[in-house]
């Protein structure tokens, strides 16, 4: 038994290779293919483009120009333009072999740096006295303001609550028993139920000549009898056609007037469908 953490096997007889590592109480630094790798494998290649800075984190010049002034703590009224321009070229030439097509308007914008660093080189143009000179950093310096600005109020839109990624609307079935309301019965339906009902009263001819004394308050009692004792009559029940149309008409209009005194109602299952007569009350035992 050895005294320190690690133990090796001894080799195999006749100078066979196991397949096993030399070292077996250590933790493994990774797996290849699932296999424990204790160290480091000497032929290991990192290719130069392993590692890189993808410009497509930021969303354009101005938030990776924002990006150098703030991680550097510059003042943004006063930018060193000579530090700045050089920390952003440096940026930019990491994607300009693999992205030209990205790099293009990051280059647009080191070229406007160069271009402020080069005019504040030059002396200044003579003003008026009591006047300052222009800073050639001015349009930048403003820019990048109104663009910090938009960017922390979309953040604080951001973080607002949002439906469907921060919460989601309640909804609630609630399943009611409703009394079933049958439709009302349309004029045109009782126009033409009460035609059918002319009609055949048109085949049933009598040639007698006779008087006959028509009440409308009787025949209303007439029909409110003829409906009690049953839940519903059909329309056409309710009619004799073989006393003749004047007595047709008499019942007709006792109904109407049964109907406008709610004391009987019509009704109809569907549209189209036979019309039913019954008493809008419960008359006393």
């Amino acid at each position: 038994m050895r005294s320190d953490a690690t133990a090796t096997l001894d080799p195999a007889p006749n100078g066979l290779d196991t397949g096993l590592p030399e070292v077996i109480d250590q933790v493994a630094l990774a797996r290849l293919y699932g296999e424990p790798l204790f160290a480091m494998p000497r032929d290991l290649y990192i290719p130069p483009d392993a590692l890189q800075v993808f410009l497509e984190a930021f969303e354009g010049p101005l938030d990776l120009l924002l990006y150098l002034i703030r991680k550097q703590n510059f003042n943004i009224l006063d930018i060193p333009m000579a530090a700045v321009t050089r920390q952003y070229l440096s940026y930019v030439d990491e994607i300009r072999t693999s992205n030209l097509e990205l790099a293009a308007e990051y280059l647009l914008m080191a070229a406007m740096l160069i271009e402020i660093k080069s005019r504040m080189l030059l002396p200044p143009k003579k003003v008026a006295e009591g006047e300052e000179g222009e800073d050639p950093r001015a349009e930048l310096v403003r820019r990048l303001l109104e663009y910090e600005q938009m960017k922390l109020a979309a953040q604080r839109i951001a973080e607002l609550p949002q439906y469907g990624r921060d919460f989601l609307r309640a909804q609630v079935y609630v399943e009611q028993s409703l009394a079933p309301r049958f439709p009302d019965v349309h004029v045109l339906d009782l126009q033409n139920a009460w035609r059918d009902i002319l009609k055949r009263a048109t085949l049933v001819q009598h040639h007698r000549i006779s008087r006959e004394q028509l009440s409308v308050r009787e025949h209303m009692g007439m029909v409110l009898r003829r409906l009690q004792g049953r839940r519903f009559v059909e329309f056409g029940e309710l009619f004799d056609p073989s006393r003749g149309a004047q007595v047709l008409v008499v019942t007709f209009i006792a109904m109407l007037e049964l109907a406008k005194e709610t004391l009987i109602e019509l009704t109809q299952a569907e549209a189209f469908a036979p019309i039913y007569v019954r008493l809008a009350y419960t008359p006393s035992e």
